[in-house]
């Protein structure tokens, strides 16, 4: 069995989820986990913050349930609500990110919602993985160069394989057969334990 967790470096909810996903590593080291982005803002949704009023609201609801802490430098980039969020452009330095430390994945998953969330750094830009590959202490060139060679294009197509659609979404995956849900939303290590439990009892 292998752990699939398709998440959005731009959805609040996956960024609420990050601490769940680590504890869920930390317990099953030998479990592997692939980290899918998914698309979240693209096209037509990559648009001024401002057009999803919902935003402030839902992270204060991410907080209350999970946690997870909005920082004052996030707060300051988005209050005049002409950030835009891109995933294509976040699924990228994601991919960079794995590409250069494949094994470490879920970390750097978080490392890379911090970035935005508690720091306001774009995803967008550049100098963000460079800031990323530092925190995790990776070769900054290498992070950059990867890049260059990598697109979005395949994330966003295994997420529609495997039906996501929504995120975060935690799945178990049996010999690349069957494919269960764990998690659609939110859920705490304890909850996810016990359905991890259940498949393999």
């Amino acid at each position: 069995m292998k752990l699939i967790y398709v998440f959005d470096a731009y959805c609040g909810w996956s960024y609420g989820f990050a601490r769940t996903m680590a504890d869920v590593a930390h317990r099953h080291p030998d479990l592997p986990v692939e980290v899918v982005s998914g698309g979240l803002f693209l096209g037509g949704r990559r648009v001024p913050i401002r057009q999803f009023g919902y935003v402030q609201g839902a992270n204060a609801e991410i907080t209350s349930r999970t946690g997870a802490p909005f920082g004052e430098s996030y707060e300051r980039l988005i209050a005049d609500g002409e950030f835009v969020m891109d995933s294509e452009a976040a699924a990228c330095g994601m991919a960079a990110l794995r590409e250069v430390a494949p094994d470490r994945a879920v970390r750097l998953a978080a490392l890379l919602q911090e970035a935005f969330y508690l720091d306001g750094l774009s995803l967008s830009e550049v100098s963000t993985y460079r800031v990323v590959a530092q925190r995790a202490g990776l070769d900054g060139d290498a992070v950059e160069a990867a890049l260059d060679r990598v697109s979005a294009a395949d994330d966003f197509q295994r997420a529609r394989e495997l039906g996501v659609t929504g995120y975060p979404t935690l799945l178990a995956s049996f010999s690349g057969e069957r494919v269960v849900t764990l998690v659609a939303g939110n859920a705490s290590a304890d909850e996810v334990e016990r359905r991890i439990g259940a498949l393999v009892s």
